[in-house]
C-alpha cells in the first residue's frame, strides 16, 4: 500500500465510523448534546463538513466544494449554542454533504502528485500538520475526534452498540 492508498483508507475508515454512529438517528436526535457545554451533533456534523472543505482548500486551492449558502456561518463557534432546528440541516442533507465533500477530497488527493505530500502545510497548521500529507491525515482522522460524542448520545438514548 502506498501513501495515497493509506490516506484514502484512513479517510474511509473515519467517515464510516462516524456514519455508523449516527445512521439510526432522527433529525431531532441530531440536536442532542453529549453533555453540558458540548456542541450538539448536528453542529458537529456541520463543523466536520466545513472543516474538511477549509482544510482541503488550504492544500488544494483549486478544489471547489460549494456548500449551501450560510452553511459555514450556521456551524461556526458563534452558533455552537444554537438549538433552533430551523438553523440546521436534516440528517439526509448532512449525509449528502459528507459524501460530496469526501468525494472531492478523495479526487484531490488522487490528482495530487506524490511528491506534494511532502510539501510544507500552510503556515498556520504546521505546528500540528507539518506537511500536506499530514493535512490529509488530519482530514481522515477528524471524524474520529468527534466520534465519542456521538457514542455518548447513543448510549443515553438507549441505541444499540454498532461497532
Amino acid at each position: 500500500m502506498d501513501a495515497k492508498a493509506a490516506l484514502q483508507s484512513t479517510m474511509g475508515l473515519g467517515l464510516m465510523v462516524l456514519q455508523k454512529y449516527f445512521d439510526d438517528f432522527t433529525d431531532a436526535e441530531l440536536l442532542e448534546r453529549p453533555g453540558p457545554g458540548c456542541n450538539h451533533l448536528a453542529w458537529q456534523l456541520g463543523h466536520l463538513i466545513g472543516s474538511e472543505v477549509h482544510l482541503l482548500q488550504s492544500v488544494c486551492p483549486n478544489a471547489n466544494v460549494p456548500l449551501p449558502d450560510g452553511f459555514a456561518a450556521r456551524h461556526s463557534k458563534e452558533t455552537s449554542g444554537d438549538d433552533d432546528p430551523r438553523h440546521f440541516e436534516t440528517k439526509q442533507t448532512y449525509l449528502d454533504l459528507l459524501e460530496k465533500v469526501r468525494a472531492a477530497t478523495s479526487a484531490a488527493l488522487a490528482a495530487l502528485p506524490d511528491a506534494d505530500l511532502d510539501q510544507p502545510a500552510p503556515e498556520r497548521m504546521r505546528s500540528i500538520c507539518p506537511t500536506v500529507g499530514d493535512m490529509f491525515v488530519l482530514i481522515g482522522t477528524h471524524p474520529m475526534m468527534h466520534a465519542g460524542q456521538f457514542v455518548s448520545v447513543r448510549r443515553r438514548l438507549g441505541k444499540p452498540v454498532v461497532i
